[in-house]
């Protein structure tokens, strides 16, 4: 066992786990029984047996057996079952101080649980401290709306009373990426039992603990047994039974445009609702009229936090043809003072890319940006191992080439210049996705011009990457639909039901039979 995978085993030793990612049903932590046909994953020997790899080290951490059918199932009706229980025997305000109690358990819990992300993820410890402390105040915030769920009087013209109510859908399955595992399972769970919803959860394959820990701190701190179950295992054997299993009403999915679509025809052929919160090729717009330096740092943050794996990093740099050289100087500068390194080390802002998957994937993207004729910057560093990707910027590409259409998911940005105004608004929008966009300019106007011009989910004005809780977060086209935060999260998961009372002493309407 490496040094990292005996640091992980006591780490999941402390929260009550086991040293292998098991998967959450009903309260009880169960080996997965995967799909019985012999197929091998993650390059293992044995069948469905899936094997968490150290980004930073290469070793293994630890392997598993995928959760399974059967699993599945069980985890479809514990939710059911514990959904009844949530939502008819806690009044609103109760479960909002369950959620609440949740919210602070999660918090004296932040060192194990951001440790625990950083080591299977990659992920800088730094930023695993803020995504965990983010969780926290995710379930706080909607702790908040769990009693404000309210509908409203409408005054129909037939003298009726009519009111309407908005009811949880029932059980929703979840399904996360392993780029920020602990932060999207809270992103999904918090508005979903906020609203009366039970849960099935299934985080990447790659990166299930902290999903598992999270879940199981909640229940410590009151969180109802079985109403959040977590699968531990690979779409294909675990997600599918569960999308397909009756007592599911509607689906989430949060990951690739490619397996998104593959979601959304598995719960179209059910009938069953998807939010899709996918992908993006974010245009990130730089005018000459900008604070030049202001602008690098935010391009620097945009595409090189969190080593570029964002669905809304900004890996298109579009710059004003006048401000192109500088700005590309000043990018490749800057770059080569950002630290990589082991993501427990406090001082390290860009760790590894997530998984040998991914990291084969940005190398072959850049592969073809060389092909296509890109100039290339890029911070020298040589690693003894890793999956580490330098920060890097690619120039002298066309906006139709691979690397500035399709998705790197890596520390690569794409710079391209334009003309004008119009130039800029055309090149934002000329991409099949409509995820995120950001404009830097002094130009009040033309920031709103741009802002309201550009397709996408969500736009900054000079800043990029903010984003938080209560406001509103999702995409268009191969980005996805949907959206998964603010007040419109518990929009997706309840649905409005409409009361009618005839107060008249005769009935207003006849038919047929009238009474003498």
């Amino acid at each position: 066992m490496s040094d990292r995978a005996a640091i992980l085993k006591k780490l999941l030793a402390s929260l009550g786990l086991g040293h292998y990612p098991q998967s959450l049903i009903n309260g009880e932590l169960i080996d997965g029984e995967g799909s019985g046909d012999g197929n091998a994953i993650s390059g293992s020997t044995s069948s469905d047996v899936i094997e968490l790899i150290d980004p930073y080290t290469e070793q293994l951490l630890c392997s598993y057996n995928d959760a399974g059918a059967t699993l599945a199932h069980r985890a479809c009706i514990a939710a059911s079952d514990a959904q009844v229980q949530w939502y008819k025997n806690f009044s609103a305000a109760a479960r909002g101080q369950v959620m609440q109690d949740v919210s602070r358990n999660i918090l004296d819990k932040l060192e194990t649980l951001a440790t625990i992300e950083s080591i299977v993820a990659g992920k800088p410890i730094r930023d695993s401290r803020v995504e965990v402390a983010k969780v926290a105040e995710m379930l706080a915030y909607y702790a908040g709306w769990a009693d404000k769920l309210h509908g409203e009087v409408i005054p129909v013209p037939s003298g009726h009373l009519n009111y309407t109510v908005r009811e949880p859908l029932g059980v929703v399955f979840q399904s996360t990426p392993w780029n920020a595992p602990i932060f999207t399972a809270g992103w999904q769970i918090a508005p979903a039992i906020a609203a009366g919803n039970g849960v099935v959860i299934k985080p990447s394959e790659l990166t299930p603990l902290t999903t598992v820990a999270l879940v199981k701190l909640a229940e410590e701190a009151g969180l109802v047994k079985g109403l959040v179950n977590v699968l531990c295992g690979t779409g294909p054997v675990s997600s599918v039974p569960a999308i397909e299993h009756a007592a599911v009403r509607k689906v989430v999915f949060v990951g690739s445009p490619e397996t998104g679509k593959k979601v959304a025809i598995t719960a179209a052929r059910a009938l069953k609702p998807v939010v899709l919160e996918l992908g993006g090729k974010s245009a990130n717009i730089e005018f000459d009229d900008a604070n030049l330096e202001h602008a690098c740092l935010g391009a620097q943050a945009a595409i090189f936090s969190a080593a570029g794996q964002s669905c809304v990093a900004g890996s298109r740099l579009l710059v004003q043809e006048s401000a192109l050289d500088a700005m590309i100087e000043m990018l490749s500068t800057g770059m080569n003072k950002i630290s990589l390194g082991d993501p427990l080390d406090v001082a390290t802002e860009i760790g590894p890319i997530s998984n040998a998957r991914q990291y084969t994937h940005v190398n072959a993207m850049l592969e073809a940006a060389a092909l296509d004729g890109a100039q290339i910057a890029t911070r020298n560093a040589q690693y003894e191992s890793g999956y580490f990707v330098p920060p890097t910027v690619l120039s002298g590409l066309t906006h139709s080439a691979k690397a500035a259409q399709l998705e790197i998911f890596g520390p690569v940005v794409t710079a391209i210049p334009f003309k004008d105004e119009a130039d800029a608004i055309a090149l934002a929008n000329e991409t099949d996705f409509g995820l995120a966009g950001a404009v830097w300019t002094q130009d009040v106007g033309r920031a709103h011009r741009v802002a309201e011009a550009v397709r996408a989910g969500t736009f900054w004005i000079n800043s990029y990457k903010a984003i938080h809780v209560s406001s509103p977060f999702g995409g268009s086209l191969s980005s996805g639909f949907g959206r998964s935060s603010g007040t419109d999260a518990l929009m997706e998961y309840t649905a409005a039901k409409s009361v009618w009372l005839d107060s008249a002493e005769t009935p207003r309407i006849a038919f047929g039979y009238v009474p003498s």
